[in-house]
């Protein structure tokens, strides 16, 4: 006769615990990681939104010569007109915070009053402001430093 040698296996009440387990911990990370993503989406974007005011008024001080930065809060954008865009030198410089990767919402532009703020030869703005921009429920702040333009994330 045989001897028959028993296999180490998984039994089926085993596996279930562990299909639960591994459940349970998705239930868990999915909503947060869909937390960060949101978060990663509108710091990128106000991060964006401060580099292009950087960049403009480093463009007026370097040229001499005054650079508006003009936001439209219903079509979640801005043109920097002007300064020709990097992937299309034919037209102004201009951001979409609704394209990818940000998927955004630019909330509010104001620069005493105005959507817009213009950089003079020095790279001092007219005014300093705030721009808001928004992703779902979360929100971002950039400043512009009425002294000295630098536009910051607080």
């Amino acid at each position: 006769m045989r001897a028959f040698h028993r296999q180490p296996a998984f039994t089926l009440i085993e596996l279930v615990v562990v299909l639960f387990i591994v459940g349970l911990l998705a239930a868990v990370a999915v909503p947060r990681f869909a937390g960060s993503a949101v978060r990663q989406r509108v710091d990128a974007a106000a991060r964006r939104v401060a580099a292009d005011l950087n960049l403009a008024r480093r463009h007026a001080y370097q040229s001499s010569t005054s650079q508006t930065v003009s936001f439209d809060v219903s079509a979640d954008s801005y043109v920097l007109p002007g300064m020709p865009d990097p992937d299309r030198p034919a037209v102004d410089y201009e951001v979409d915070l609704n394209d990818d990767p940000y998927q955004a919402e630019l909330l509010s532009a104001n620069f005493s009053g105005n959507t817009k703020v213009i950089f003079d030869a020095y790279g001092m703005p007219d005014f300093g402001g705030v721009v808001v921009v928004a992703v779902g429920d979360r929100k971002r702040t950039v400043n512009v430093d009425p002294d000295t333009g630098e536009a910051y994330l607080p």
